[in-house]
């Protein structure tokens, strides 16, 4: 992902943020971000916040093989480390709301897209002088946020 992906259209304001090459799982990210997607900033942190917290389920729609299920939610998982980062890039995203002069009560997240970053090669030192390596992946992430229109 080199840049942003959405282009808004011509004079529509929008707030945007970024994270790149977090290390982060891009399967759990991708689930989190369907969770969050469409809703209203608020829903949106307090979701994050619960699973920061361990209180709120996200469900996993695609990569759910052998997840368990939770009351409310159905098959779902509490990735937490995932849930930090979002909300970061999420809080950035507020500020640059407010600094553009939009209204942060009527925001809502218009965009929440992800991508698989580059593969990191990690080591872990075993015994007998040896180690094991493994790949770390890293995952790129941008959130747009957009005023909701009137309701007439």
């Amino acid at each position: 992902m080199r840049g942003y992906t959405y282009r808004p259209e011509p004079g529509v304001k929008v707030a945007r943020a970024r994270g790149v090459e977090i290390p982060m799982s891009p399967k759990k990210t991708y689930e989190v971000l369907n969770a969050i997607r469409g809703l209203p900033l608020d829903a949106a942190r307090q979701i994050l916040e619960e699973t920061v917290a361990m209180e709120r389920a996200v469900p996993f729609r695609r990569y759910n093989q052998e997840t368990a299920h939770h009351r409310g939610t159905g098959p779902g998982r509490f990735p937490v480390k995932v849930a930090k980062n979002l909300l970061q890039i999420l809080r950035n995203a507020e500020e640059n709301a407010e600094y553009d002069s939009l209204d942060t009560d009527r925001l809502y997240v218009k965009v929440a897209a992800s991508s698989r970053g580059r593969i990191r090669q990690a080591s872990m030192p075993r015994a007998q002088g040896r180690a094991t390596r493994w790949n770390e992946q890293t995952t790129s992430v941008e959130i747009v946020l957009a005023e909701a229109k009137e309701a007439a």
